[in-house]
C-alpha cells in the first residue's frame, strides 16, 4: 500500500468535508509511539533490582545502566528529526517500531552490563524518534482547531504506556513473588518485565503501513501530486487542494530543502530566538525531576520504607492519575491555549514538590539504618508527589511536545526539533543519572530540593520567552 492512498481506513473526503475519522485514526496510530515511549521509559522501574544482582552493579553502574538509554534517545531525537526531513516522517516512525522490538527482546535476554547497555541504547534510538516524529506527525496532519487536543492525545498515550509498564511490573512481581525470582521458561521475572513490549512494538510496526506520508513532507520535497492527494482526502477536495500552495509559500523563497543551516537568522547571523525557546521548554521539563519519579519510582518509595509491592503500586497509582491529569489538559488546551496551562503547571509543582522536601527532610533511620516516615509525613510525600505528577501532566508533560510539535515554521520543523529534542534528551540523561549520586549524597530532600528550584524558575521562563500557539495554522508560525 502506497503512503498516499491509505484506503484500509476510510472512504473519500467530500469535496468540502474536512475527514475527521481519517485524521483520527491515523493520529491514533502514530500515538502508539507515544504509548511505546512511556512503557520503554517505565519499564526499567521494577528491574532496577534484577540489573543490580544479575550484572553486579554498583550504584554509578546502575544508574548507568537505568539512564544509557537516554543517550540513545538523544541521538534518536536529533537524528530522526533531520532524517525526517530526508526520508520522511513515517519513515522514521517504521525505523523507531523495529528498534522498539529488538530492544525490547535484547534487554531482557541479556547476560552482561555492557551486553544490555546495547540493546537499551537502541531502545532509546526508538525512543527519541518517536519522541520528536509522533507530534510532528500529528500537527502536520490535525487542523489547528483541535490540533492541541489530537496531539494532547500524545501524552495521554505515554502515560498510558508508563501506566501499563507499572502495572505490567506489578502483575509480573506479585505472581513470580519478586522480580529477582525465576519464572517462565527459567528466567527471572525481571526480564519478562522488558519481554511484555514485544506485543506493542509489533502492533504499532504494522500499523504505520497503514497510514499516509505527512503531506507537509512530501510538499517540501516536491512531491506535490501524492502531497494533494493526502491533503484531498484529510480535508476535502477544494481545501485539500488549495493547502498544497500554503504551505509551499511557507517555504523558503528560494526553495532549498531544510538544513541545519535554516536555524541561523541570516540578517544576525546568531541562532534564531525560536530555537533558543524551543531548547528552553525541552531542558526544563526534564529540570523538574519528573522522570526521577517514572524511572526510580520503586527505589525511591523503598528508599523511605514502603515494601516493593508497595512501592511498585504507588507507581501505578501515579500512572492513573498522570491519566486523568493528561485528559484534563486535552479538554483545556485549545480552550485556554498552551502558555496558561504551562505557568501555572510550573507553579503547582514548585508548591507541591516543596511539600515533597518537608516530608522527606523529616525522615529518621530506624534500626535497621533505614530511613522511615512518620505517618504523617509520610501522607503528606504521597499527596504531595501525586499532586506534582498532576500538575505536570496537567501541564509540561502534554504541552511541551505539543507546542515543540508546532512552534517551528515549516522550513525549520525537522531542524528545530532535531535540536530541541537533543537537548531533552540530553537533559533527562543528567537528571537520571545524578538522581542516585544525589540520593546518596544530599538525600531525597536535598534532591527535590533542586527539583523544586527549577520549577520555580521555569514559571519567569514562561512568562516572558513563551508565545502561545493556539489555533495558528503551520503555515502562519513564526520563527
Amino acid at each position: 500500500m502506497s503512503s498516499s492512498d491509505p484506503q484500509s481506513l476510510t472512504a473519500n473526503a467530500g469535496d468540502n468535508q474536512e475527514n475527521f475519522f481519517f485524521i483520527l485514526a491515523i493520529c491514533c496510530v502514530a500515538t502508539i509511539g507515544g504509548f511505546l515511549f512511556g512503557f520503554d521509559s517505565g519499564v526499567i522501574n521494577g528491574t532496577v533490582d534484577g540489573l543490580k544482582i544479575a550484572f553486579n552493579s554498583d550504584s554509578v553502574g546502575t544508574g548507568f545502566n537505568v539512564a544509557s538509554m537516554l543517550l540513545g534517545c538523544a541521538v534518536g531525537a536529533a537524528a530522526a528529526g533531520r532524517l525526517a526531513d530526508i526520508y520522511g516522517r513515517r519513515t522514521m516512525l517504521i525505523w523507531s517500531a523495529i528498534f522498539f522490538i529488538v530492544s525490547a527482546w535484547g534487554s531482557g535476554i541479556a547476560t552482561s552490563s555492557g551486553e544490555f547497555i546495547v540493546y537499551r541504547v537502541l531502545g532509546g534510538l526508538a525512543v527519541g524518534a518517536a519522541s520528536v516524529m509522533c507530534p510532528a506527525y500529528i500537527s502536520e496532519v490535525a487542523p489547528a482547531r483541535y490540533r492541541g487536543r489530537l496531539a494532547t492525545v500524545q501524552q495521554v498515550a505515554i502515560i498510558c504506556g508508563l501506566t501499563a509498564a507499572f502495572l505490567s511490573n506489578y502483575l509480573i512481581a506479585a505472581v513470580s513473588g519478586s522480580s529477582l525470582n525465576i519464572w517462565w521458561l527459567d528466567y527471572e521475572a525481571w526480564r519478562w518485565m522488558f519481554w511484555v513490549e514485544i506485543l506493542p512494538a509489533g502492533i504499532f510496526l504494522i500499523t504505520l503501513f497503514m497510514i499516509p506520508e505527512s503531506p507537509r513532507f512530501l510538499v517540501v520535497r516536491d512531491r506535490k501530486e501524492q502531497a494533494a492527494k493526502v491533503l484531498r482526502r484529510l480535508y476535502g477536495n477544494v481545501i485539500g487542494s488549495a493547502k498544497v500552495a500554503e504551505i509551499e509559500s511557507s517555504l523558503a523563497a528560494d526553495h532549498h530543502k531544510p538544513s541545519l543551516k535554516d536555524l541561523v537568522d541570516k540578517t544576525t547571523g546568531k541562532i534564531r530566538p525560536l530555537v533558543w525557546v524551543g531548547i528552553g521548554l525541552a531542558v526544563f521539563q526534564q529540570l523538574v525531576g519528573i522522570n526521577v519519579v517514572f524511572y526510580y519510582g520503586a527505589v525511591l518509595w523503598q528508599s523511605v520504607g514502603f515494601s516493593e509491592n508497595d512501592s511498585l503500586m504507588i507507581n501505578v497509582v501515579s500512572g492513573s492519575v498522570s491519566i486523568g491529569a493528561c485528559i484534563v489538559a486535552l479538554l483545556l488546551i485549545d480552550k485556554i491555549g498552551r502558555k496558561p496551562l504551562l505557568w501555572i503547571g510550573s507553579a503547582g509543582m514548585a508548591v507541591t514538590l516543596g511539600l515533597c522536601v518537608v516530608a522527606f527532610a523529616s525522615a529518621t533511620l530506624d534500626a535497621n539504618g533505614q530511613p522511615s516516615l512518620t505517618e504523617t509525613m509520610g501522607a503528606l510525600a504521597l499527596i504531595s508527589a501525586n499532586l506534582y505528577v498532576i500538575f505536570f501532566n496537567l501541564s509540561w508533560g502534554p504541552v511541551m511536545w505539543v507546542m515543540l510539535g508546532e512552534m517551528f515554521p515549516n522550513q525549520i520543523r525537522g531542524s528545530g526539533l532535531a535540536v530541541a529534542g537533543f537537548f531533552q534528551w540530553v537533559a533527562n540523561f543528567a537528571i537520571t543519572m545524578t538522581f542516585p549520586i544525589m540520593l546518596g549524597s544530599i538525600g531525597l530532600a536535598g534532591a527535590y530540593g533542586f527539583y523544586t528550584l527549577c520549577a520555580a524558575i521555569s514559571v519567569v521562563f514562561v512568562l516572558k520567552f513563551v508565545h502561545e500557539t493556539k489555533g495558528i495554522e503551520l503555515e502562519d508560525m513564526k520563527g
